[in-house]
């Protein structure tokens, strides 16, 4: 299949490093993929550095470019808007996000123009089914992340820096106060997550949480908010711990802190959520639409 990508994000957060997985991953499992972004975005740079075929988002021009694809694939709301108006062979949707579908007349044009939406959780596709979408167009492909080759060693507690109030850092810091244990907010967690021992991951709402899933595959024990697709991602007790978001909760959640939790998690990714379980959903996908 000959595959055309659309993202149109200005940042490098989870769906954008989702989208540079599955190009990689879709050419090395010998499908013909291409990605167009934004021209200054991190995502289009990093594709480059890989020597992976990409080229800039212009929306005047995608007309054009899209005859010469099987398949078009939009992975944030703005490329969406973008294949239901320019995208001349079927597209599919990649939905990411925890809040309903807008009810509007164009978000129902866009919605009805898709040939089939790529939930990123369970959670999400109830989202989609909520607005009325026939269920036999919605596949659940969960986030996929490489697994080192060994994991963290270390004993630092982190969690996500973000300016973003929806991410709650400044929760999970309050939390650590409380609970007497230092905690570091991390701005790349690719480069701290091997001398860790926990994660702590707060949220009012998320889809996923593909920073949690790359924490599991380095066995970082993983301190979560019960919300969303979360709780897809971790057993209780188990794969992680599930708190809620109030710093007293928090607080007596990080005391419950396991090591084996973590050597848990990074077994369930290898069994679950590796990047070639994601490549192979989404081809499977693709075939369907």
């Amino acid at each position: 299949m000959r595959i055309l990508h659309l993202d149109s994000g200005r940042e490098m957060r989870g769906g954008q490093w989702q989208v540079l997985r599955l190009h990689r991953g879709l050419i090395e499992a010998g499908q013909h993929s291409m990605l167009l972004a934004r021209e200054d975005s991190p995502l289009l740079q990093f594709a480059r550095r890989d020597g992976l075929p990409t080229g800039a988002l212009k929306p005047l021009t995608l007309a054009a470019t899209s005859r010469t694809y099987d398949l078009v694939h939009a992975h944030d709301a703005r490329s969406h808007t973008l294949a239901a108006i320019f995208s001349h062979p079927p597209f599919v949707v990649s939905r990411r996000v925890a809040f309903p579908v807008q009810s509007t007349w164009l978000s129902r044009l866009k919605y009805g123009r898709s040939r089939r939406f790529l939930a990123v959780s369970g959670f999400v596709a109830t989202q989609l089914l909520a607005a009325g979408l026939d269920p036999g167009i919605i596949d659940v492909v969960y986030d996929g992340v490489p697994v080192p080759d060994l994991p963290a060693s270390g004993d630092a507690i982190l969690t996500p820096h973000s300016t973003d109030p929806g991410k709650c850092m400044a929760l999970a810091l309050a939390g650590a106060k409380q609970a007497h244990l230092p905690i570091t907010a991390t701005d790349n967690l690719e480069r701290d997550l091997p001398g860790a021992a926990a994660l702590v991951y707060l949220s009012t709402a998320e889809g996923l949480g593909s920073g949690i899933l790359l924490a599991m595959a380095h066995g970082v024990t993983v301190v979560a908010s019960r919300t969303g697709g979360i709780p897809e991602l971790i057993d209780d007790g188990v794969t992680g711990i599930l708190t809620e978001n109030t710093t007293d909760a928090i607080a007596r959640d990080l005391t419950r802190l396991d090591r084996r939790f973590g050597a848990a998690a990074r077994l369930k990714v290898m069994q679950r959520f590796t990047v070639g379980h994601m490549v192979a959903a989404t081809i499977e996908s693709y075939q369907r639409a």
